[in-house]
């Protein structure tokens, strides 16, 4: 049940009726015609753009369209008023009966009130994470990693078809760099001293694999050059980051489904197969670069490369993906592991970057356009910084990590739940404060508190009721006199649960997961203060004494808030709380 979406369908009949009789032209395109909450609740329930939207290509003025509109939706009984406002705006309040109904609709599907077919099975990849494997997961990642997991729970809730993947840069010199720290690790296992050149990785995380690696091999590598045991150790080492790096997610509750691996791109043809491609429609060339704007570098000089034609897809300039020694570039593979995505049949790509890969945005664009022939769109989401907060100073650094907060760190200090929640509480692109005094604060300061109080205050009184011997399950509630739920005050919370299937629409359509969490906070926000004004009208408590069918009624709709909040939860990954400690 979209309730918005219904009184749009009630709309959208209207002025299909309007023109049948002539008081508006045929031909009118009604795409753009909306129904959503006024900016301002004390303008009423909703509000339609209609009038305002067909004015020109009718060529009428708006308030007499918005003037008809209102006579025909009047005669609906779920519209008591409908009233033209400004220009031609039009407000329209509705029957009490029709907000009961909603959590009617609420209890009767469950957490699936707001589940969305708007997807129509569309297939979506999702890559996000994709740290390089050379460490554990820092504090800068994991808010990609609840982005992009939040961001796949939504689209999946909302009827598409997910898959979440993550790409292992195995390909690059950063894993020979792993390679060595993880050497002299081994050789520090076997009693050596060792220095970590600048550059390679001193953090502690490695001990246990150098240690591991000397139980494997014994003395096999020690006192050997290079070039006999590079590449066991860099394949052994990228290995075991990759496990600990699937444990650190586990600790956040993410499962991949895909792990692609850089390295399987290299001496297989895939690189020259989707440069071949583009090849093919005109968009490889070779060619000299202009140096970069702004002061050029002393070490600048014109080389001719292999370019792409990046600039005919929208971006800025040509890109190279082949170097003048013959060498790939980075975006090279990039562009290869793109074209493999393409091929697997997926409808749309998502990307959820780090802030610092703001400039390779347009390029990546550039190249699936090309690649799909503007067919797939892709959509680059980029997480800014994260900055951790304790006793009023920023937290420091992890030894364990060598150079940066780890996940487990935050985890450890406040949870998973607590860590995702958080992560979602400000906008994808907006830096964000992580206080860890503040999260684990009681207080409506702390949306996660706010937001799980609410339900633990809802499972508070579904244990009360039973031990009043009250019968609270879902299907009693549900036939329970919902028209005692009359109230301004329960009014004002079944109006906000009947707009969490529009929000997830909106959120699903947007690629932004923080609505989610904003909402589930405007939610417990409705619910505490029909609970406080409960502590001075008797008659809004969710428990009347004596009285067991009018109890069933307040609780029906206490029991659909918490529906609606574990439904959210869910989709952000968050355990509902039963009871608050």
């Amino acid at each position: 049940m979209n309730l918005f979406s219904e009184i749009r369908s009630l709309v959208l009949d209207a002025l299909g009726q309007m023109q049948s009789e002539g008081a508006l032209p045929e031909g009118l395109s009604f795409d753009n015609v909306a129904v959503e909450p006024p900016r301002d609740a004390a303008h009423g329930d909703m509000a339609t753009n209609a009038a305002m939207v067909l004015a020109k290509p009718a060529k009428m003025k708006p308030r007499d369209i918005a003037e008809a509109l209102a006579g025909k939706l009047a005669a609906d009984d779920r519209i008591t008023s409908a009233e033209v406002a400004g220009p031609g705006f039009l407000n329209l309040r509705l029957a009490p009966a029709v907000w009961q109904s909603v959590l009617a609709a609420v209890l009767e599907k469950g957490t699936d009130y707001g589940r969305s077919t708007m997807g129509q099975g569309r297939k979506v990849n999702v890559e996000f994470v994709s740290t390089n494997p050379t460490g554990p997961v820092h504090v800068g990642h994991t808010r990609g990693a609840v982005f992009g997991d939040t961001l796949a729970s939504l689209l999946a809730y909302s009827g598409h078809d997910v898959t979440r993947e993550y790409y292992i840069n195995d390909g690059g010199a950063q894993v020979d760099v792993l390679a060595r720290s993880v050497y002299l690790r081994y050789l520090e296992a076997h009693g050596e001293a060792v220095e970590f050149p600048d550059g390679t990785y001193p953090g502690d995380y490695l001990v246990a694999v150098g240690q591991a690696l000397k139980d494997k091999v014994g003395d096999a590598y020690v006192g050997q050059p290079e070039s006999v045991w590079l590449k066991d150790v860099r394949n052994y080492a990228t290995d075991a980051m990759m496990s600990l790096i699937r444990e650190d997610l586990a600790q956040l509750g993410v499962e991949m489904d895909v792990f692609f691996s850089e390295k399987s791109l290299y001496g297989t043809g895939r690189i020259e197969a989707a440069l071949a491609l583009l090849n093919d429609k005109g968009l490889i060339y070779e060619g000299v670069l202009e140096p970069p704007k702004g002061k050029k570098p002393e070490d600048w000089e014109p080389r001719e490369q292999t370019l792409f034609k990046s600039t005919e897809h929208g971006d800025d300039v040509d890109r190279p993906v082949k170097k003048s020694d013959g060498s790939w570039t980075y975006f090279a593979p990039d562009i290869a592991y793109h074209y493999d995505k393409v091929t697997r049949g997926f409808d749309e790509l998502i990307d959820v970057f780090g802030a610092d890969h703001g400039g390779y945005v347009k390029r990546m664009k550039a190249a699936v356009s090309a690649l799909s022939d503007g067919q797939v769109p892709l959509d680059i989401k980029l997480t800014q910084l994260v900055k951790l907060w304790k006793n009023g100073e920023p937290f420091k650094m992890s030894k364990r990590a060598g150079n940066f907060v780890t996940l487990r760190d935050v985890v450890d200090q406040v949870g998973p739940d607590v860590t995702r929640f958080v992560m979602l509480t400000r906008k994808n692109d907006a830096p964000l404060d992580f206080d860890f005094d503040k999260v684990l604060e009681q207080s409506r300061e702390n949306p996660v508190f706010y937001v799980q109080y609410a339900h633990a205050r809802v499972m508070s009184v579904l244990r009360r009721a039973a031990e009043a011997e009250i019968a609270a399950d879902n299907a009693t509630l549900k036939g329970a006199d919902l028209g005692k739920i009359d109230h301004e005050s329960e009014l004002v919370v079944a109006k906000k649960l009947a707009e969490w299937p529009r929000l997830v629409e909106i959120a699903a359509r947007t690629h932004e997961p923080h609505r989610v969490a904003f909402y589930l906070y405007e939610l417990a926000g409705d619910f505490h203060a029909l609970w406080n004004k409960g502590n001075d009208v008797t008659s809004l408590r969710f428990l009347q004494d004596g009285d067991a069918a009018t109890s069933q009624s307040k609780m029906a709709l206490a029991r659909a808030v918490s529906v609606v909040i574990s439904a959210g939860l869910g989709i952000l990954g968050v355990t509902p709380a039963q009871e608050m400690r």
